[in-house]
């Protein structure tokens, strides 16, 4: 099946540039022609970039590397968030904090600082607390939740990152370029494709454009999961299927009843119901008048 057809890029709009004036000649190689002061992105390049980022994350994901959505312009900071819970995986969709890759140990802090927060208020010490004290730390976890909320849950540094838009998303790449992280990236007519690991080439301004690849990344990380659990069926030993075989056959198999030794039951008892009223029958009867007379 493919990841992605032609027409719903032409739907989503992905192949509309920038202005003509506002190019990186860097970008040349993935531009199809002119149209109007606007640049046209060839969509044949798109889908083949598309295809090698898809199968990049299903190899991250499957060796048990996590995948981190970053994306903190309007556009796409709803797509980003929806996607990346969908597929369960971080995102950073308001802020980049400098030194959240390259000075990680210090951004656990802080996230450690916003678990103890959430603690807190819990456990009842927001009780024993004045109301100042109480809404200075609901302030300081607002915003720790609105910049930390996505890699709250986050022990280790991402196996891959995706960005969408490399231009506003500088440092994010700078860090992970440092640390040696790979990116998947889409860029646009205005950005620059080079010390991107997998450039994919199309609109990173139009919502729904946008939302079409994150949501193809995010297939990716649900494919690979899923991929890996089927292989772990598949490798179960010989001896657990057996016994998975036969329990199923033992449940699948008819238990026959003995009709007539149910009805012997039921008659037995019967009998021994009706043993008290034949005893009481067989008592002898007695006049009440004649014991009292006698009195």
């Amino acid at each position: 099946m493919a990841v992605v057809t032609m027409k719903n890029l032409l739907e989503s709009g992905v192949h509309f540039g920038h202005q003509v004036k506002r190019w990186d000649p860097r970008m040349k190689k993935f531009i199809f022609a002119e149209r109007n002061g606007i640049h046209i992105i060839d969509l044949q390049k798109t889908i083949q970039a598309i295809k090698e980022s898809y199968d990049a994350v299903q190899k991250v994901v499957s060796s048990g590397k996590s995948v981190l959505f970053v994306g903190t312009k309007k556009q796409a900071q709803t797509a980003i968030q929806k996607e990346a819970e969908r597929c369960e995986q971080f995102y950073v969709n308001n802020r980049w904090l400098g030194g959240m890759l390259t000075n990680f140990s210090t951004i656990k802090k802080s996230i450690q600082r916003l678990k103890k927060i959430e603690r807190m208020e819990v456990d009842g010490t927001f009780e024993s607390l004045t109301k100042k004290e109480i809404a200075s730390l609901q302030k300081e976890k607002a915003k720790l939740e609105k910049n930390l909320g996505g890699i709250k849950e986050m022990k280790d540094l991402p196996g891959i990152l995706f960005v969408v838009d490399t231009r506003k998303e500088a440092i994010a790449v700078a860090e992970a370029q440092r640390l040696g992280i790979p990116i998947v990236a889409v860029v646009d007519t205005n950005c620059n494709p080079e010390g991107i690991t997998y450039p994919i080439p199309g609109n990173d301004d139009a919502i729904r454009s946008i939302s079409l690849f994150t949501q193809i990344i995010a297939n990716a990380v649900i494919d690979a999961g899923a991929s890996e659990g089927l292989k772990i069926i598949e490798n179960l030993p010989s001896d657990e299927t057996e016994e998975i075989a036969t329990d199923a056959v033992a449940k699948d198999e008819d238990v026959e009843i003995d009709i007539n030794a149910y009805s012997g039951v039921a008659a037995d008892a019967d009998e021994t119901a009706s043993e008290p009223a034949d005893a009481a029958d067989e008592l002898p009867l007695v006049d009440e008048d004649k014991l009292y007379e006698t009195k």
